[in-house]
């Protein structure tokens, strides 16, 4: 997931701007101070909720106490995490995909997922894998789909476990299609028509039994 590279709120020098901000703009190193901490209450922003403190957390990490933000700003960024204080990933709205320090451990994981998604996943590598004769094309895919409904079924903190365990069944999948074509015909490679009939008689389960012998973790 993506981290926040979008420091508007720091314009203190940027691009040959004066040392004197728009009006309304405050150092960040002033944040405590009274007159800021109105300007903040007066706006409807919570200081003590765990969104303003991810915001500020972000701020200080890339900035300096000699950076200008604003009030405007803040709330705009405030809406970029939940109430927890995590970030919400823009392209899903989904919180919980972002890896940090502090999850990065605990996201290679293998943890059940919904039956549903593992039946989608297969679905659709079969689909591509017929549609572009074995070919991963990063252009025509859908597989992001899929991750995304599997994400909006799990607990928010089961996301990035539940994303490496479907790539392992993904892996699978497209292992166990690989073998079938070969298979039928021990001359065929990744972008020549799929032999007729290759892949009939595959199964989700049939994939997942084998997975230990496909050398995959599922």
């Amino acid at each position: 997931m993506p981290r926040i590279d979008d420091y508007s709120f720091l314009f203190q020098k940027m691009f040959g701007m004066p040392k004197r901000n728009i009006t309304g703009s405050f150092q960040l190193s002033q944040l405590n101070s009274s007159s800021v901490q109105a300007q903040l209450k007066a706006a409807g922003i919570n200081t003590n909720s765990k969104q303003y403190k991810a915001v500020m957390n972000e701020m200080m990490k890339n900035g300096n106490g000699a950076m200008y933000t604003n009030v405007q700003a803040i709330k705009n960024l405030m809406k970029g995490y939940d109430k927890d204080g995590d970030y919400i990933d823009p392209t899903t709205g989904l919180a919980g995909l972002l890896v940090t320090e502090e999850n990065a451990a605990s996201q290679k994981r293998i943890i059940s997922i919904p039956e549903s998604s593992k039946n989608e996943m297969f679905e659709q590598t079969k689909k591509e894998f017929l549609r572009e004769n074995g070919v991963l094309n990063g252009d025509t895919t859908k597989r992001s789909d899929v991750y995304t409904n599997m994400y909006r079924k799990v607990p928010k903190n089961d996301r990035l476990a539940a994303g490496y365990t479907m790539q392992q069944y993904e892996r699978a999948y497209r292992q166990a299609f690989l073998a079938a074509a070969r298979k039928a015909d021990p001359s065929w490679e990744i972008g020549s028509p799929i032999p007729a009939g290759a892949l009939d008689g595959i199964t989700r389960e049939s994939v997942e039994g084998a997975g230990k012998s496909l050398n995959v973790k599922i």
